[in-house]
């Protein structure tokens, strides 16, 4: 009866909006407390998590998206976008996906780039007769465009927790970050493409003046632009070319954008412009690091009481075929991108969904990447969709308005996730083409 009120009592308190690592860890408490089991097994998890090598990845990248954000990169990235994509119809919505997509895989967080992208490039859409409802739409989508592409926040997190859920399962599923960088990039550039057609499709219909093409233009911003060029090359070139891990790529990202963009283009102070991004890109850090060691406690917990074997059990008696569970896996996580951020989400999640998919047959990184586009089109799912809100406070607009215009981009979306759900090549050709082990 005790533990009964107990549980009701964090189901309060979860509605109230107590933070979510004190309900995860007080789940985990009364969980171990209840089975009469030591609850110094949680503290071990943090430990264990303290250890992991790939935990360093995640402060250095996000402190690299912070400085990237709060310097004048998004105007050197859509002047470059634009010099090389402007010439084609609907060129300019072309350049507000690549240039988004490019930069919330460094930022990770798609408010990030909603608010520094977003502000830039609306009043320029716009300007060049595209529609409101046109421009709306496509920059609340671009917002959350670039997860799959390295090395974006959730892919290294994902990693971690898949790992650490099939550790604590007794079999480690093969999740390392390199390889879901590679599994990414062809399912990444595949929801670019379909977006692109449709705004050359709408660019062609509505007229939209086209920007001549000019090698002055391009040499022009590629020359501005010449210090933040190399980056996305250096981190590729360097893991897959085994001369650093990606935990090693993490820190060599942080301190060439922090030398270039204190130092070379001076668009940040050291003294008080970095202590300050320092901070903020750090308070999202501690808290996924929070929520994450709190998590990894109760993942044990569920393990040790074979919960996903159970849960595996029950959805057997209904469904036999891989195909239907792949189509009930993306309603529910459609359905979790929309209630809950993407960090949390892959926190609490995966650690269900990796052993029940794995009995399914779905390979592990396959499964990543569906995880993730599920989550990208979450962000935009009305009604609660986190991206619909944040741009409807950045361009002030009613949130009914971002939703109609967001509607198109969801549908072409949804159809890009049912190749990347069905089509495990999407996913797994590039790491088995490089060799990866």
């Amino acid at each position: 009866m005790e533990t009964l009120l107990i549980a009701l009592l964090l189901i309060a308190l979860a509605f109230l909006g107590s933070p979510l690592f004190s309900i995860i860890g007080a789940v985990a408490l009364l969980a171990f407390s209840a089975e009469g089991i030591d609850t110094s097994a949680i503290i071990v998890e943090l430990y264990r998590l303290s250890s992991a090598s790939t935990l360093i990845a995640i402060p250095l990248f996000t402190f690299a998206g912070y400085v990237l954000a709060e310097s004048k990169t998004p105007q050197r990235l859509v002047a470059l976008s634009q010099a090389f994509f402007g010439w084609i119809p609907g060129g300019l919505a072309v350049v507000a996906l690549v240039s988004c997509a490019i930069f919330t895989a460094f930022t990770g967080a798609s408010g990030v780039t909603i608010i520094a992208l977003g502000g830039l490039l609306y009043p320029i859409l716009i300007q060049e007769k595209y529609s409101e409802r046109f421009s709306l739409g496509l920059l609340t989508t671009s917002g959350s465009l670039g997860l799959l592409f390295p090395p974006s926040l959730p892919l290294i997190l994902y990693s971690m927790v898949a790992s650490n859920a099939g550790t604590a399962a007794g079999s480690v599923p093969d999740v390392s970050v390199h390889k879901l960088f590679a599994a990414g990039l062809i399912p990444g550039l595949l929801l670019v493409i379909i977006l692109s057609t449709y705004a050359v499709r709408h660019g062609i219909r509505a007229k939209v003046p086209q920007v001549p093409f000019s090698w002055n233009n391009v040499w022009t911003s590629a020359k501005a632009a010449a210090w933040e060029i190399p980056l996305p090359f250096i981190i590729l070139g360097g893991i897959y070319g085994g001369y650093f891990t990606a935990t090693e790529a993490a820190a060599i990202t942080a301190f060439y954008v922090l030398v270039v963009e204190v130092f070379i283009y001076r668009d940040l102070k050291l003294f008080t412009d970095i202590p300050r991004v320092m901070r903020e890109s750090m308070v999202l850090v501690g808290a996924i690091i929070v929520i994450l060691g709190c998590a990894m406690g109760l993942t044990n917990y569920l393990i040790d009481q074979e919960v996903p074997v159970k849960l595996f059990a029950l959805i057997q008696q209904f469904i036999s075929s891989k195909a239907v569970f792949l189509v009930l896996l993306n309603i529910f996580l459609l359905i979790v991108g929309m209630m809950m951020d993407i960090f949390s989400a892959i926190i609490v999640v995966v650690p269900l969904i990796i052993p029940i998919a794995t009995a399914y047959h779905v390979d592990p990184l396959h499964l990543g990447i569906i995880f993730l586009t599920n989550l990208e089109i979450g962000y935009l799912t009305p009604p609660v969709g986190l991206n619909l809100f944040i741009a409807s406070y950045r361009f002030e607009k009613p949130v009914a308005t971002v939703v109609k215009a967001t509607l198109p981009y969801i549908g072409l979306l949804l159809l890009a996730l049912i190749f990347i759900t069905y089509v495990p090549d999407l996913s797994l050709w590039l790491v088995r083409a490089l060799n990866l082990r």
